[in-house]
């Protein structure tokens, strides 16, 4: 079976939770681990996430798999908000689905992602050298 990628991602979407950029600090605040799977690279072009942590994309499963031997300590069990955060809120829905096929049962996405926080927050892009 054949499907384009925007079938793809609304079977994801359809799967997940998506967070307004405006709760994203609030549930922070409240518990909720929040993912930044942004490249090196781009976080350096747009910014940093004042807060949650870094897990880039390419080792997100690895590190949020309680079965295997690299998960990481923040990551507390599959009941726990995981907020999955990318530049625009694409690949972050499909890096949330992925979790949720992990078992993490509250794996969510920023919709519109670093770009819609960092709007609503008025920060200024970072400055590249």
């Amino acid at each position: 079976m054949t499907r384009s990628v925007d079938v793809v991602l609304a079977q994801a979407r359809q799967e997940i939770e998506r967070v307004a950029p405006d709760d994203l600090e609030r549930l922070h605040a409240a518990g909720a681990l929040v993912v930044d799977i942004r490249p090196e690279r781009q976080r350096a072009e747009e910014g940093e996430l004042p807060f949650g942590i870094v897990v880039e994309r390419n080792v997100l499963e690895w590190r949020f798999d309680l079965l295997g031997d690299h998960a990481l300590p923040e990551v507390e069990g599959y009941e726990q908000l995981v907020v999955v955060v990318c530049s625009e809120g694409y690949a972050s829905s499909l890096a949330a689905a992925s979790l949720r096929q992990l078992g993490f049962v509250r794996a969510a996405d920023l919709a519109g992602g670093y770009q819609a926080w960092r709007l609503i927050r008025r920060e200024p892009a970072a400055s590249v050298s």
